[in-house]
C-alpha cells in the first residue's frame, strides 16, 4: 500500500512539473477578457469617382479663351473632368475589445480621419492674343471625421503568431468637408472710367455637413505576441462609407475690389469690399435637396460676387451630392491585454 502512494505521488508530481515546464515554454498567461488597441495607418482610395460641384462651379479642371470679337467669345482650350475619392488619408484611434472566448472578441473601436486635400474645380480663362489672365477659380477639398466602428474578431488563437479577421459596421459620429476657394477675376462693370477694370479677389471656407449614414469595413490582419500583457499587430482593412451632404456654411469670406488700370494692371482706387457679416443668409448657408423646383431658394441674379437669391434671408438650396470616406489602407499598433 506504501508503494502505491510513493506512486501516485511521484506521478502526481511529475505532472505537475509537465503542466509548470509547459507554461515557462508558452511563457503565455491566461487569456483576459478585455483588452485595449491603440493603432495608427493610412488608406488609399479604391474607387474614384466624379466631385461634387463648389456652387455653380462643376468638378473640372478648364481652361478657356476670351475673344471680345467674336459672338460667343469664349473658346474652350482645354477641359478635364476632376474624380477622386476622400478615402485616402491619415488615421488613428483607439478600439476596446471583450474576448468572449479564445477565438472570437466583440470590439468597438473609435478613430479621428483626415483625408488628403484633393482639387475639386479649376476654372481658367486668358486673354486671345497676349494670354492675360482675366479669371482664377480654385477649390481644394479635404475630410475630417470620428469614426464609430462595432465589430467581431476571429482567430483560431494561436499563441505566439495569431492571425485574424475583422468586420463590422462603420458609424461616422462628426464629420466634416472643408472647401477652401480661392477667386481672381478682372472684369470690366458699368460705371467705370474708361480703360479701367476691376480686380477681385476672394477668398472663402465652406463646411459641408452630412446625413447620418452607415457603411461596412473589413481588416486581415496578424499579431505578434511580446509578452503576457503586449502584442504588436499589422493589418489589412477596408472601408466603405458613402457620405451624402445634409448642409453648408460659409464660414471665412473676404473680397476685395480694387480698380485698376487695364494697360498696365496699375492699381487706381480701392472699392469697397465684402466680409462674412456682409454676405446674406442665402449666399452664407445651403440645405441640400433631392430636387429642385419652382419652390426651391436658388439663384435670381448676380451683380458682381453678390448672388441674389429668391428670398436672401432664408438658405438658399442646391442638389445633394455623394462623397466616399472609404477606402484601402493598412493599419498597425499595441494590443494591451487589461
Amino acid at each position: 500500500m506504501k508503494k502505491v502512494h510513493l506512486f501516485s505521488a511521484a506521478m502526481l508530481a511529475l505532472a505537475l512539473a509537465g503542466n509548470v515546464q509547459a507554461q515557462e515554454r508558452s511563457g503565455v498567461a491566461p487569456h483576459s477578457k478585455f483588452y485595449l488597441r491603440a493603432f495608427g495607418g493610412y488608406s488609399f482610395s479604391v474607387f474614384s469617382g466624379q466631385f461634387p460641384n463648389v456652387g455653380p462651379f462643376p468638378p473640372q479642371d478648364l481652361h478657356t479663351e476670351f475673344n471680345p470679337a467674336n459672338p460667343n467669345p469664349l473658346d474652350t482650350i482645354s477641359r478635364k473632368v476632376l474624380t477622386g475619392s476622400y478615402g485616402e488619408g491619415v488615421r488613428g484611434g483607439l478600439a476596446f475589445g471583450y474576448n468572449i472566448n479564445k477565438y472570437m472578441a466583440v470590439e468597438v473601436s473609435f478613430d479621428y480621419y483626415h483625408s488628403k486635400k484633393n482639387l475639386m474645380t479649376k476654372n481658367l480663362t486668358t486673354l486671345v492674343g497676349n494670354g492675360k489672365q482675366l479669371v482664377s477659380v480654385e477649390s481644394n477639398g479635404h475630410v475630417n471625421a470620428l469614426i464609430f466602428t462595432p465589430g467581431f474578431v476571429l482567430s483560431p488563437g494561436f499563441e505566439k503568431v495569431n492571425p485574424y479577421i475583422r468586420f463590422g459596421a462603420v458609424l461616422p459620429l462628426w464629420g466634416r468637408l472643408y472647401i477652401d476657394t480661392d477667386v481672381d477675376q478682372l472684369s470690366t462693370v458699368p460705371n467705370i472710367p474708361p480703360g479701367t477694370q476691376v480686380h477681385t479677389v476672394i477668398h472663402r471656407k465652406e463646411e459641408v455637413r452630412p446625413n447620418i449614414t452607415l457603411g461596412f469595413q473589413g481588416a486581415l490582419g496578424v499579431s505578434f505576441y511580446l509578452s503576457p500583457r503586449f502584442d504588436i499587430f499589422v493589418e489589412a482593412e477596408y472601408k466603405n462609407v458613402p457620405v451624402k451632404s445634409k448642409n453648408k456654411e460659409v464660414t471665412t469670406y473676404t473680397e476685395t475690389n480694387t480698380l485698376v488700370s487695364a494697360a498696365s494692371g496699375a492699381t487706381l482706387q480701392q472699392l469697397p469690399g465684402r466680409g462674412l457679416s456682409d454676405l446674406s443668409q442665402a449666399e452664407k448657408k445651403v440645405d441640400y435637396v433631392t430636387t429642385l423646383d419652382r419652390s426651391s431658394n436658388t439663384k435670381v441674379n448676380q451683380i458682381g460676387a453678390r448672388v441674389f437669391y429668391k428670398n436672401d434671408n432664408a438658405p438658399s438650396n442646391d442638389l445633394k451630392s455623394y462623397i466616399n470616406i472609404g477606402g484601402l489602407g493598412a493599419n498597425a499598433g499595441i494590443k494591451f491585454r487589461l
